[in-house]
């Protein structure tokens, strides 16, 4: 009997295990950019009811948007995101597998990233704020973008990315028309300095692609506990400071009775 019951059990938790993994899906669209990437993530959760785990950049300056949710959500955000790659002239490829197997998820990074943003007790101070990103082919016109645009708006810049094949992107925050001048600014300076490659406004950004967006940690604070003021009925009196007596001037004869 028990051991009818062990597979009994042993039969509902893999019923289960199975369940789980048949109406989810997996679903990647690439792009030869970051911020090509990052509005194809954007326009993919709004698209569908997806959840994005994160992105893959494999150097070269591909880059690797990663979902899951259930297949129909999936297929229909991918289908977005691909449109809007091709937008952009920097989509490379994309896949759906519609149920992948355990091991895959294993092997690959695509499960744990989302667990990590939920126990991470940090938050940024730039979070809720516009994004603007300009991508430039070259260190120094990264650079020089990036000064122009904080000297053209009310932006802060919050980090950068660096893809491989020389590709470097500033990432500023700030007001959503501030945003838009600064990456104006940022643009024509890299054209004057080098190459522009891409540029990228996102207006209101979803929590989750927030959580994917490299910030500096200069921007990074630990979540603080509340301080409640103390409600103090009776006031507290004033205490004065009493001189202790040199015990070295004393008699002796009082230091060995005491």
């Amino acid at each position: 009997m028990d051991a009818y019951n062990q597979r009994s059990i042993s039969t509902a938790q893999t019923s289960r295990r199975r369940d789980n993994f048949g109406d989810s899906a997996l679903g990647l669209v690439s792009t030869r950019s970051f911020p090509a990437i990052v509005g194809t993530a954007d326009m993919m959760l709004k698209s569908a009811g997806v959840h994005l785990i994160g992105y893959e950049k494999i150097g070269g300056g591909h880059c690797t948007a990663i979902i899951r949710g259930n297949i129909a959500d999936v297929r229909l955000a991918v289908e977005s995101g691909e449109q809007t790659a091709k937008q952009f002239d920097q989509y490379v490829s994309s896949l759906v597998i519609p149920r992948p197997f355990p091991n895959l998820d294993v092997v690959l990074p695509i499960t744990t990233r989302l667990s990590n943003f939920a126990e991470d007790g940090n938050y940024s101070r730039l979070s809720n704020q516009a994004v603007g990103l300009v991508e430039t082919r070259g260190f120094p016109a990264m650079v020089g973008a990036a000064d122009a645009m904080l000297k053209a708006a009310d932006v802060q810049l919050a980090a950068y990315e660096k893809i491989g094949a020389g590709l470097c992107t500033a990432i500023i925050r700030g007001s959503v028309a501030n945003v838009a001048v600064a990456v104006e600014a940022g643009m024509y300076e890299a054209e004057r300095i080098g190459e522009l490659n891409a540029v990228m406004v996102i207006p209101r950004p979803l929590d989750e692609l927030e959580q994917t967006l490299p910030v500096a940690s200069c921007w990074i604070e630990e979540r603080q506990p509340l301080r409640f003021p103390l409600n103090i009925k009776q006031p507290v009196a004033e205490t004065e400071l009493v001189e202790l007596p040199d015990l070295s001037i004393l008699p002796a004869k009082i230091i060995e009775e005491s």
